[in-house]
């Protein structure tokens, strides 16, 4: 018997892999060697690079990001920061309130930078050109298809002044290093090509890869970061065996040895008042999470209130300090609290650690942990959701922004939402995952029971959106990341549009088709670097509707949705009813019909070219679907076998999922 269900297994295991898509990706191994000077804030680093190139293609050269070179006056970012400031949105200057004309304003001692002091590959050195953010290497020998070299290179940088994302002596944290974007970091050469964007403003794409960095730093830093400690008996601060003992080696410095697998980049943060908190998720990943309890920043941040904020704490600086570390605490629970809920929703986490860590400038996301600003769980929610969008399937932010933020906002949401009422109570619990991460957790409050009369979760989403879209700064989900005209059109496009992208698309198929695709997508393009193409034949297949051309309208174009109620009148004894398409943007559309005597029913009509409909969502309400709209006409008439005196109520997208823009024309009470 055991014979036969390892075969099986085996059988089963080949079938998996092969319905897998075959699309080749490029492989890294950084191993790296960084000794840090806190005093000057620079650091001098060692790394070996082995490169498999794993496309059919021979490559003469390659390109390296240096993120850091962009913190010098008159950069790209600088001057883009500075234009955008110039145009007034809603009365206020578009550009990023962290970055502003920061970088102009810095000094020798504060810009930041990383040099290239020399660089072999196979031991041959090789000729290379800074183009400011983007390091070009002409290689003496050409890399063929299926093979591997090996980078030598030895390199220099100084920490800037927190300006965006990494930097060092935030006023606002007081964390004295957020080591994000700090090593020169080899670019993506995919099946589009090599991908050297140059850093602008946002948006990251790496290479998949293992790194094994060693970071030397003062014995009184803590690090907290991407990857798995090697060497935490001789570290401590928090990271050894419980009640063991801690033997430092001698000297001023300590050598901290991390090693990530299979990640596309490496973040770490320092800072010698940092507390370290941990969590052991059952069966599952430690959470730790690490935070600025500097005593004298607390001081400072306490008196900076005024009297109003200062009573919430009773005057008392003590009771402030207090807070925060529940606030904190708060943070490590919650995320022992949320872990089942996401894996049941969004697919398992593959790795043995997740750390929030208190540095940076607001939230960003990197490989096993987070940079965040404060103890928000709106924050950390979101940041630990960039996991699943981008950490574990890697997208091409710079040209699918709106797949790594929207969705990660859409999965922020649910989150959100669950904990919410998990704290208070408010659902029932089952049995989620198997052998030792079987735990209890409470069911989906987004299993799609009935979505009539329940406010929507994302409605500040489309909220957003409307106003983007009213603003007529609205450009299409295609334009790159760092291409859009205001920020402002950016941000509501990528986190806004790209949320809602993911919510209607349950209206369109079905909430509970929709999770089937989400969860499909995570297993089968994890670890690919998928494109929005991807997306759509993963919905196809589950959902066994054309979505061509939902990608086409949402993504491509900035066609709105707008729908009315045209007539009603009666034929027969039969209820004759029209609807208008107003908008340019075709979408299947739910009708909700109420009558006199409490009854209700909801017509479905499905678009044409969808070539398929939706199933009931909720069976408390009889569901039925009528005959396709073609796109072509702009009304369509369907019938109730009901009098049209029995009509009390009518309401186009009674769940509100539908991007609609005008919804004044959805809704109809009669007498």
């Amino acid at each position: 018997m055991r014979k036969q269900t390892l075969l099986l297994a085996g059988l089963f295991a080949a079938t998996a892999a092969m319905a897998q898509p075959d699309r080749w990706q490029q492989r890294v191994k950084y191993a790296m060697d960084i000794n840090m000077d806190v005093n000057t804030n620079r650091f001098t680093g060692k790394q070996k690079l082995e490169y498999t190139n794993n496309s059919p293609d021979t490559l003469s050269r390659v390109f390296y990001h240096l993120y850091w070179n962009a913190f010098q006056p008159n950069s790209m970012m600088d001057a883009r920061s500075q234009a955008l400031g110039q145009i007034k949105v809603q009365n206020r200057p578009d550009w990023d309130g962290r970055v502003r004309d920061r970088i102009a304003n810095l000094t020798p001692e504060e810009i930041g930078y990383q040099k290239i002091q020399s660089l072999k590959m196979n031991g041959v050195a090789q000729q290379y050109k800074v183009h400011e953010t983007i390091l070009e290497v002409v290689l003496s020998k050409p890399i063929l298809p299926k093979s591997t070299v090996t980078f030598d290179m030895d390199f220099e940088a100084q920490v800037p002044l927190q300006v965006r994302r990494a930097g060092r002596d935030n006023p606002t944290t007081g964390v004295r290093l957020s080591m994000s974007q700090w090593y020169p970091k080899l670019c993506e050469y995919d099946y589009e090509g090599w991908h050297p964007t140059p850093y602008i403003a946002r948006e990251f794409y790496g290479v998949w890869g293992d790194f094994d960095v060693k970071i030397t730093i003062d014995k009184s830093y803590l690090i907290g970061g991407t990857g798995y400690l090697q060497n935490p008996q001789q570290i401590g601060h928090g990271y050894e065996a419980a009640g063991s003992k801690v033997t430092r080696p001698a000297g001023d410095k300590l050598t901290w040895h991390f090693v990530a697998p299979n990640v596309h980049d490496f973040m770490w943060a320092a800072d010698p008042e940092y507390a370290h908190i941990t969590r052991q998720v059952a069966g599952g990943p430690t959470i730790h999470v690490i935070y600025n309890r500097d005593a004298a920043q607390q001081q400072k941040a306490f008196d900076a209130m005024n009297e109003t904020q200062k009573r919430r704490y009773d005057n008392d600086a003590q009771k402030y300090m207090k807070s925060l570390d529940d606030q904190w605490t708060r943070v490590a629970d919650a995320a022992v609290t949320v872990l089942p809920f996401i894996e049941k929703k969004f697919g398992a986490y593959p790795y043995k650690q997740y750390t929030f860590i208190h540095g940076g400038d607001g939230g960003m996301e990197y490989p096993m942990g987070t940079l965040i600003v404060g103890p928000s769980l709106g924050t950390a929610f979101h940041e630990w959701m960039h996991t699943w969008y981008q950490m574990l399937l890697g997208t091409n932010e710079s040209e699918y922004a709106w797949m790594d933020e929207g969705f990660t906002s859409y999965a922020e949401t649910l989150v959100t939402e669950y904990y919410q009422a998990v704290t208070k109570n408010q659902v029932t619990s089952s049995e989620v995952g198997t052998g030792p991460r079987k735990v209890t957790v409470v069911d989906s409050l987004t299993k799609s029971s009935s979505f009539i009369g329940r406010a929507n979760p994302h409605a500040s989403a489309y909220q957003g959106y409307f106003a983007l879209v009213k603003s007529g700064l609205e450009e299409p989900l295609t334009t790159h990341a760092d291409h859009f005209e205001t920020n402002f059109g950016y941000s509501i496009a990528a986190y806004s549009k790209g949320e809602i992208f993911m919510e209607q698309l349950g209206y369109i198929v079905g909430a509970d088709v929709r999770d089937r695709i989400l969860l499909e997508y995570y297993r089968q393009w994890r670890f690919k670097h998928p494109n929005v193409n991807d997306l759509v034949v993963i919905a196809q297949k589950v959902s066994g509707m054309q979505l061509d051309w939902y990608r086409e309208y949402f993504v491509n174009t900035t066609k709105t949705i707008d729908y009315g109620i045209d007539s009603l009148w009666e034929e027969a004894g039969k209820t004759k009813i029209r609807i208008k398409r107003i908008g340019k943007f075709p979408m299947p559309v739910d009708i909700l019909l109420g009558y006199k005597d409490g009854s209700k029913e909801i017509v479905n009509i499905p678009q044409y070219f969808m070539f398929g409909a939706k199933k009931a969502e909720d069976p408390t309400i009889p569901f039925s679907t009528r005959e396709p709209w073609r796109w072509t006409h702009p009304t369509y008439v369907f019938e109730v076998n009901r009098k049209l005196a029995d009509l009390k109520l009518m309401e186009i997208d009674p769940s509100q999922r539908m991007a609609d823009v005008e919804r004044l024309n959805n809704k109809l009470e009669l007498p």
